[in-house]
């Protein structure tokens, strides 16, 4: 699709990345997409996006808590990011506007590195690229707009490996899937789906428990 250069990540880009980063940039030059989901985009369908999974100096990941009036997703913690604008350049470029937008992140700080394939999301109708990011400049970041933002976090990586903090999430649908219990939320579906995929093939997760299942909350369900 063109929507973001995934593969080789650039020496030069490389080489501006903390040591502790390199796994990721490992896993984004050998992943392909059904290493992360059974649901794969086909051509012409979905309307395109972009989601921004940026890693912080202080090994985190930035995470944004969607607003519970949203007609989709409604309180479902999440990546920055959302639908390609006509003035968007790419993805990473629709990724950045989008963070910017939701939390004030100045996207001068950010070095884009890479991205993973394009997925689908059925529930939406979306196809995702995520977009791989380096905040090497990092700069306050808070919600935008409260009636698309709740809450914005910066989610350590510890705590996201720790065994203690991961879990099942099933929806009542039948669904489940990957889940954890971080700094007050509950992060699962496609979100804890991409942060499962990436925290395997970095090499970071940890042994946990699988057979433990949360029910998702009734107010989170739409």
């Amino acid at each position: 699709m063109g929507w973001v250069r995934t593969g080789r990540v650039d020496a030069d880009v490389r080489a501006i990345l903390p040591a502790w980063l390199q796994p990721v940039a490992d896993f984004a030059e050998r992943v392909r997409a059904d290493d992360l989901t059974r649901f794969l985009p086909r051509d012409g369908e979905g309307r395109h996006s972009a989601v921004l999974i940026l890693f912080g100096p202080a090994r985190d990941v930035l995470l944004i808590g969607r607003a519970r009036t949203m007609r989709a997703h409604a309180g479902q913690p999440a990546f920055p990011g959302g639908a390609l604008d006509p003035g968007d350049a790419d993805a990473a470029a629709a990724a950045l506007r989008e963070a910017r937008e939701e939390t004030g992140l100045d996207p001068t700080g950010v070095r884009v590195f890479g991205g993973l394939p394009d997925l689908w999301v059925p529930v939406s109708g979306f196809v995702v690229s995520p977009v791989l990011g380096w905040w090497e400049r990092p700069t306050p970041v808070a919600p935008m707009d409260p009636a698309e933002v709740s809450s914005v976090h910066r989610i350590p990586i510890d705590d996201l490996v720790a065994p203690t903090n991961r879990c099942r999430v099933r929806h009542p649908s039948g669904y489940v899937g990957p889940g954890f219990e971080v700094d007050g939320l509950l992060v699962w579906g496609f979100t804890a789906g991409l942060l499962n995929g990436v925290l395997e093939g970095a090499g970071w997760a940890q042994p946990w428990d699988t057979a433990r299942v949360v029910d998702l909350p009734g107010d989170l369900v739409r």
